[in-house]
């Protein structure tokens, strides 16, 4: 089975890219905390950072006070920061308290922030050495969700890649699917590719640890998400292989990821459209619905998430948009090189940011609807531009065919609402 996908007019993998060195408008790692906490139920995060770092926390997670998350923050205090205390005493003395608390925690991770790079605690150090203290109950790693020179769904990354090292060996012919995704999203994904006859299916992150999530030379890997740079090249340094597909969004970037399993495990395409026909049908319809606002439509990403390049080809592709120009905050070939090839061509790639030059050219071309970071949003629709919040396209379900009407709804709300707006302004 090796269907072709349609022609792209050209694509835009080949198109020169400008790139862009300045001020940025992003969060930083630690937003990934958000959903790898609700996704990982064995996990704690523990943040070794400011009191600024945990209000961060406590409001992008809109955590209740009776609610006791999955994540905290051992604070620097103006001691740590002076050098006038053992940081590394006090983390352990706060390991100990959690842990005795939280019997349940299985997984912990201490993750960096720009405090504690800046006076250079070496958490990689605390990890192993908490890890031998606490071993076999507790696992402890580390990574960095600190903001310097990082954009906020790099912290999912970094998570990510720092468990691939301690996975287990193994020699068996296994699908490993990479990517934090909602757990009704991952329940679809996994019933369509068990209907299909693959098997068995391995998650990273799994909902709890998972002594059966493994890899080696034979493991094949799929990424869910278009932003595990970090993470895709820690399984290949461990000899597994990445199927290259564009990611699964909308209709078209569903089939394609699927089809490129399917054809990795020898699947009929008799088999293939007998267990995604139905499912395609619903998307196709479901989009069509949703995209009659955006037809015709211009829209302008300014880089945030790095899911901007997947996401322009599914509305220029699926829903009838042109896009003027997608900024992405980096540009990884391996991952990103597929959608690329899709795209249209015509838009302006663009890595990297200095935001003031991207808002003078956005305000030049004054797109139908602009994608950007809530910090960008407000002024923008004050000049009268439709905005779309891009972390909204992280928190929110979109992968796969049942939820990509939803993903165009995202977008064309904020045209629809405009329309209102306007209407009801000339009555």
């Amino acid at each position: 089975m090796n269907v072709p996908l349609p022609p792209t007019n050209g694509g835009c993998r080949s198109a020169p890219i400008l790139k862009e060195r300045g001020q940025r408008e992003v969060f930083c790692g630690l937003t990934g905390i958000i959903w790898l906490h609700r996704k990982m139920q064995d996990a704690f995060f523990l943040v070794v950072g400011s009191r600024t770092c945990a209000h961060l926390l406590q409001s992008a997670a809109g955590v209740m006070i009776f609610a006791e998350p999955r994540f905290g923050t051992a604070i620097l205090e103006e001691q740590d920061l002076a050098g006038m205390a053992d940081a590394h005493v006090e983390l352990d003395r706060e390991v100990e308290k959690l842990l005795a608390r939280r019997p349940d925690i299985r997984q912990l991770f201490l993750v960096g922030s720009c405090p504690s790079e800046v006076i250079k605690i070496d958490l990689a150090r605390a990890a192993e050495r908490l890890s031998q203290v606490h071993a076999p109950h507790v696992r402890v790693l580390n990574y960095s969700g600190s903001g310097i020179e990082t954009t906020f769904t790099e912290g999912e990354d970094a998570c990510l890649a720092s468990m691939v090292p301690v996975l287990k060996d193994t020699k068996e012919r296994e699908l490993l699917v990479v990517g934090a995704l909602p757990d009704v999203v991952e329940d679809q994904m996994v019933s369509l590719l068990t209907d299909m006859g693959i098997g068995p299916i391995r998650l990273l992150p799994a909902r709890r640890i998972d002594d059966t999530t493994a890899v080696g030379e034979n493991t094949v890997f799929a990424l869910t998400q278009p932003f595990l740079g970090d993470t895709h090249a820690a399984l290949e340094r461990r000899g597994a292989r990445h199927l290259a597909a564009p990611f699964p969004f909308g209709d078209e970037g569903t089939t394609a990821w699927l089809r490129a399993i399917a054809v990795e495990f020898g699947v009929s395409e008799e088999t293939f459209e007998a267990v995604t026909a139905a499912p395609r049908a619903r998307a196709r319809k479901a989009i069509a619905q949703a995209a009659e606002a955006l037809r015709g439509k211009s829209v302008f990403f300014f880089p945030d998430s790095q899911l901007e390049i997947p996401l322009a080809r599914f509305l220029t592709r699926e829903c009838g948009m042109t896009a003027v120009e997608v900024g992405s905050p980096y540009i990884h070939d391996a991952l990103h090189g597929p959608d690329l090839d899709l795209l249209p061509a015509g838009p302006q790639i663009s890595e990297g940011q200095d935001v003031d030059k991207q808002l003078a050219r956005a305000r030049a071309a004054r797109p139908d609807l602009t994608v950007c970071g809530l910090g960008l949003a407000n002024p923008l629709e004050a000049e009268g531009l439709s905005t779309k919040w891009a972390i909204e396209l992280v928190f929110t379900p979109v992968h796969f065919y049942e939820q990509a009407g939803d993903l165009a709804g995202l977008f064309s709300r904020p045209l629809r609402r405009k329309a209102v707006l306007q209407m009801e302004a000339a009555e």
